[in-house]
């Protein structure tokens, strides 16, 4: 064999084992796992879950308060919504909410529901709510929502009343006003629970409507 026969077959087997070894290198690189620092890779969104307390509270009452909440009415559209102890005593989805003013009694000691009415504030008899009041059992806490219209039906003797209750605002309240209140059968000054908004076009939320009210926190037993 010529040498220069010998050179070529040397340069192919060169090249060959060259090749081999250039591809098991590169395979051998792909096979790899590439890991991500920490801060690159892509982490699954968590959904922050707002724990929610007795009646949709966002903190926990001290031992043995009452949790609550009160909602009024949202214009003549949305019920209002009365709920003690984690119980919707009166609701649109209870369907005992109307027109009005909507008053449960609850025992002021034990946190037990006494009872619930809505009065129709608009056309209804003021003397079925006066009635109401003057039987209000000693003891008892009243919370009061008012929805669409509370006022027009409102004569003295009912403003006295709820003000003997405890509230500021009764003597005042009037057509499509908003107002919601806890007060206390024969309670000697004004109850800290009361929201009030007027019926003013120029501060209206709604077209002939203020905002509802939210009105939410804790009671201690026997607070007024």
């Amino acid at each position: 064999m010529r040498a220069s026969g010998v050179l070529r077959l040397l340069a192919l087997i060169f090249a060959i084992v060259t090749t081999w070894m250039f591809i098991r290198s590169y395979m051998s690189f792909s096979m790899k796992t590439i890991r991500l620092p920490r801060w690159l890779a892509a982490s699954p969104t968590k959904e922050i879950e707002v724990q929610k307390y007795k009646c949709g509270l966002i903190k926990p009452c001290p031992a043995n308060y009452f949790a609550f909440k009160i909602c009024s009415g949202a214009a003549n559209v949305v019920g209002p919504t009365l709920c003690f102890e984690d119980r919707m005593i009166m609701s649109p989805v209870k369907n005992n909410v109307g027109r009005g003013l909507n008053i449960a009694l609850v025992n002021g000691t034990t946190g037990a529901v006494l009872g619930q009415k809505a009065f129709d504030m608009y056309s209804g008899d003021i003397t079925h709510l006066v009635k109401f009041l003057k039987e209000i059992p000693g003891g008892a806490l009243v919370l009061v929502a008012s929805y669409d219209d509370p006022g027009t039906k409102m004569n003295d003797e009912s403003r006295k009343l709820f003000s003997d209750l405890g509230s500021s605002y009764a003597k005042q309240l009037g057509f499509r006003d908003s107002w919601v209140f806890i007060g206390a059968k024969d309670f000697r000054g004004k109850s800290p629970f009361e929201q009030f908004l007027k019926n003013s076009p120029d501060t209206n939320k709604y077209e002939g409507w203020p905002e509802l009210l939210e009105m939410e926190g804790c009671l201690p037993p026997k607070p007024f």
